[in-house]
């Protein structure tokens, strides 16, 4: 971006507590495009993580988004076992209003100049067809169509790893992993939570559903007019009596000051990036008996498709990757009893450990 504000540059001087290696400001005029990509880590190799197309009230707020999802990313990324570090980028618009092939080459032509240091995918407000035109610029593109080479859609692994990270909740502190009679509220149904609900009804789980769009509602209910109910907001959600687990699978933030102390589940495992609202929220879920599984470890399916793009996709080998979760969800929980630490904290510890270990191999 040309003309950076004061704010900006406060933001990513005084406000990076994570180390990132790389900002890149974009601006297309022609275009209207207004964009960041950060780059957290490339320790375990080329930065991967999706492009987010979102109406920042603020430049200054898509910074401090940006930079906190490419960290998110190089975490995710060690956890899922990929050789890949940590970015993703930010679209600052409505993608409803202002998204365009030209917006979305010129933003290609900036990911390309990168080198393949960051390579792109889907996130909110992006999806496979958007790749498939950010793609015709830049070849560090995944997520695309089949019909151009790609995996597709990343939100059905997505929905698997965190249908696994569930039964492994569930085993931890049910002794039993499977969620048939369990009750699950999936706050979000789109992307990701419509592919999560068929999970669970199919292992025969009682789901209560909430979102924003009355729509995205409506379809669940009409497909599932047994074993699924609906009620108005999130507040509604977490409040439920008898809820078992919590799937927070929208925006971040859902864990905060305002939600933990009335959250009626005993379980938290979600596919929303960025779950906790700030440091200290994993320790008052502990506090009061909740279990977390964390989330760049469940919602990891997705970046294990895209990853796998890059090397030619194959859905049963990512499938099984995915299936995987379900042990790397257990392994964080036994480290967490053994550390005395909250599960967020001791998957961090693992993700640190690997990074660690490939920058003192280099």
């Amino acid at each position: 971006m040309t003309d950076v504000s004061d704010g900006v540059l406060h933001t990513l001087f005084h406000s990076d507590q994570g180390g990132h290696e790389q900002v890149v400001l974009c601006q297309d005029r022609a275009s209207g495009l207004k964009a960041v990509i950060a780059i957290h880590s490339t320790a375990l190799g080329p930065a991967l993580g999706g492009t987010r197309f979102y109406p920042y009230a603020t430049e200054e707020e898509a910074v401090a988004d940006a930079l906190n999802l490419a960290r998110g990313m190089s975490y995710k990324n060690a956890m899922a076992g990929l050789d890949h570090g940590g970015g993703k980028a930010v679209i600052i618009g409505d993608p409803e209003r202002i998204k365009s092939e030209e917006l979305l080459l010129a933003y290609g032509r900036f990911v390309a100049s990168l080198g393949g240091r960051y390579v792109t995918a889907c996130d909110v407000g992006t999806y496979v067809a958007d790749m498939d035109v950010v793609a015709r610029e830049c070849r560090w593109t995944t997520g695309r169509s089949p019909e151009n080479g790609g995996a597709g859609d990343s939100s059905v692994l997505t929905a698997y790893g965190v249908y696994q990270g569930m039964r492994a909740s569930a085993q931890h502190l049910w002794g039993d992993p499977s969620l048939r009679d369990r009750t699950v509220g999936v706050a979000g149904v789109g992307k990701v939570g419509h592919h999560l609900v068929e999970h669970l009804r199919a292992e025969g789980a009682e789901v209560v559903i909430t979102d924003v769009r009355e729509d995205a509602v409506r379809r669940i209910l009409e497909r599932h007019p047994e074993g699924v109910t609906a009620v108005a907001d999130t507040e509604a959600l977490i409040r439920t009596e008898g809820l078992d687990i919590y799937a927070p699978c929208a925006l971040g933030g859902a864990l905060n000051d305002d939600t933990v102390p009335v959250l009626t589940a005993k379980v938290v495992c979600g596919a929303a990036n960025n779950q906790l609202a700030h440091p200290g929220v994993e320790k008052d879920l502990a506090d009061r008996g909740i279990l977390y599984a964390p989330d760049y470890v469940v919602n990891a399916g997705g970046v294990i498709q895209v990853a796998d793009e890059l090397h030619g996709f194959d859905f049963d080998r990512c499938k099984a990757k995915a299936a995987k979760i379900f042990d790397t969800t257990l392994a964080i929980f036994a480290r967490a009893k053994d550390d005395g630490i909250p599960p967020a904290a001791a998957a961090d510890r693992i993700a640190e450990q690997r990074m660690a270990e490939a920058r003192s191999a280099r």
